[in-house]
């Protein structure tokens, strides 16, 4: 049993259990009752994903510094109670049961799923590397 990152979208993998989306906004132009048939997610959680300004922050940083204040003010938005809980509980579902997070983006390593990861594991998460 454990947690994967992954990206949405993509092919889901054997035993990967329930796809949480862990963005701001919905993919555009799919209706919502096909998300989950078209690999999308199927809850969604936008609680975990950045602020907009966060996430505009993020989307424009080039630089290694650009992307470490993008990383800082990610996680002090994770670090508040609500979502400190939620990470919390992710962590220990993934002790119990197979699921997956993820975002939209390409390159993991410049999308907050890297930083997710992180913040689960820091929560004790098992997950699949």
């Amino acid at each position: 049993m454990a947690v994967r990152i992954v990206r949405l979208g993509s092919p889901r993998l054997p035993d990967e259990g329930t796809r949480i989306g862990t963005v701001r906004r919905p993919p555009r132009g799919v209706p919502k009752s096909e998300f989950a048939r078209q690999n999308w997610y199927d809850v969604w959680f936008p609680n975990l994903a950045p602020s907009p300004d966060t996430m505009k922050l993020g989307q424009e940083a080039t630089t290694p510094a650009q992307w470490t204040a993008f990383i800082k003010r990610y996680r002090k938005e994770m670090a508040t109670p609500e979502n400190s809980h939620a990470l919390a509980l992710l962590a220990t579902l993934s002790q119990e049961s197979n699921f997956s997070v993820g975002c939209y983006c390409e390159d993991e390593s410049h999308c907050h799923r890297s930083v997710l990861r992180e913040l689960l594991l820091e929560h004790d998460a098992k997950i699949v590397p």
